[in-house]
């Protein structure tokens, strides 16, 4: 392994940590479908947006296609092990991304792609990170201080963290 290899691995891995205690909503150190999905539920609760809604709809088949990638065992149950040797960039772009992006969507009340400090901390919150860090997590983003914060912004720091590289946003949620 090289050095390099060996440091994003390390960075990677504390990351990756932190994204599955996220996505473990009752803390058993296992995420089943219903803890993955439930982020869903969250947000929608959140948001106020109705079980109809087309956005509802989309971010339901995308956080049902996200699990269908990450469970490849099919046994309903992931463990950190399983989750932290599937992730990475390619399944970011291709998986996660879309299952993220469908969730800013639902908080993305004016749908104009960006979200201000109140949506920004209702969708943080509903995927179960701290609320605390919620505020210190948006200034990092919001780099112009527009008092918003776009999808692509928000996507790129997470897709940044979790595979090990610099991220404002994930520096500060813990």
């Amino acid at each position: 392994m090289t050095r390099t290899t060996t440091t994003l691995t390390t960075a990677a891995t504390t990351a990756r940590e932190r994204v599955f205690a996220m996505m473990d909503a009752d803390g058993d150190r296992v995420v089943t479908r219903h803890d993955y999905l439930s982020r869903i539920d969250r947000t929608v609760r959140a948001t106020g947006r109705t079980e109809d809604d087309p956005l509802v709809v989309a971010a339901r088949a995308e956080g049902a296609r996200a699990w269908g990638a990450m469970d490849a065992d099919g046994d309903g149950r992931l463990t950190f092990d399983e989750y932290a040797a599937w992730v990475d960039a390619e399944k970011f772009d291709t998986v996660c991304r879309f299952a993220l992006g469908a969730l800013f969507d639902l908080a993305d009340a004016d749908a104009d792609g960006a979200l201000d400090a109140g949506e920004f901390t209702a969708l943080r919150t509903a995927l179960n990170n701290r609320s605390e860090n919620a505020a210190a997590a948006f200034d990092a983003l919001d780099t112009d201080r527009d008092g918003r914060v776009t999808r692509a912004a928000y996507l790129a720091a997470i897709r940044a963290y979790v595979v090990g590289e610099s991220s404002p946003m994930g520096e500060v949620l813990y």
